[in-house]
């Protein structure tokens, strides 16, 4: 009751609307330099109000560090969840149990349908990845909640987190030699070789491109879904601009949102999945 009274206070009056009501009252005379300076420090696409910043201000210092925060947030409770299961396992599983076992051996049918036998050695990173960008993107949708995806920092890190990962995966399953030698497109005969000069700089180029599209393509699809939920929840307060509610015009594009989250945490981990796939030996590619 105290979170729901605190979430209606803090969706009353977004920081993003008061532009807008300031223009609409003719309250923007007199320190507009001020209030112009204010606005470019604090530009960037809207959120909704989130604990952190409800808590201890939008200028705090923890406010800078709210991705981080809910990143870590995320984790923990993941952690905790796992842990949880591990130590009051069953042979006849509990509510809950059952519930994670379902989720992991459906990640697990997932995964082996990509990547075959080896899908057990690598479901741990592939199937944390996808529930802990699943419960990030998620946590947005959460009143006083929000998302760390939205931040190119998260996501760039999950995106070089894969790319190590693949390329580590390369380097110990196909020896130095082999990787190197998958790198220049696998040259069999005198042609393949000379075209070595070629292919090697954009084999090289295609790999470093992987963790970029990864970061951007997550980032801009969540942090544009997060966008479009806060300004018609702007909309919606301002029609009713003494509800400390309003209207919920962003009901509808919640639904939208917890299917975007739920592909984009399946993009993520399926691209990086074929990544793994592609730096495996040629014989085992094959299931």
């Amino acid at each position: 009751m105290i979170l729901l009274i605190l979430y209606k206070i803090a969706l009353a009056a977004p920081a993003w609307v008061m532009p807008i009501i300031m223009v609409a009252t003719g309250g923007h005379d007199g320190g507009g330099e001020e209030h112009a300076g204010a606005h470019d420090e604090h530009s960037g696409p809207p959120h909704l109000p989130n604990l952190i910043a409800l808590l201890f201000g939008p200028d705090s210092f923890a406010n800078h560090w709210v991705n981080v925060i809910f990143a870590f947030a995320v984790g923990i409770f993941l952690s905790a969840v796992a842990a949880r299961v591990y130590a009051k396992r069953q042979m006849i599983p509990g509510k809950l149990q059952n519930a994670v076992e379902m989720m992991v051996e459906g990640m697990y049918n997932f995964i082996e349908s990509i990547l075959g036998k080896e899908a057990r050695r690598y479901i741990p990173y592939l199937g944390s990845l996808f529930f802990y960008i699943l419960l990030m993107n998620w946590i947005g949708m959460v009143p006083l909640g929000h998302s760390p995806s939205t931040s190119l920092n998260i996501t760039a890190s999950l995106a070089l987190i894969t790319f190590f990962y693949a390329q580590w995966t390369g380097i110990s399953r196909l020896g130095i030699g082999g990787y190197l030698h998958h790198m220049a497109g696998s040259p069999e005969d005198v042609i393949s070789w000379c075209m070595v000069p070629l292919l090697f700089p954009l084999h090289v180029i295609g790999e470093l491109a992987k963790p970029f599209s990864l970061a951007l393509r997550l980032f801009g699809n969540i942090t544009g879904e997060d966008t479009l939920v806060a300004v018609f929840v702007g909309l919606g307060v301002a029609i009713l601009a003494f509800s400390p509610v309003g209207v919920p015009l962003q009901l509808p594009f919640y639904f939208l949102g917890l299917l975007l989250s739920t592909i984009q945490a399946l993009v993520f981990t399926l691209l990086s999945s074929i990544y793994i796939l592609l730096m495996l030996p040629h014989e085992e590619h094959a299931h």
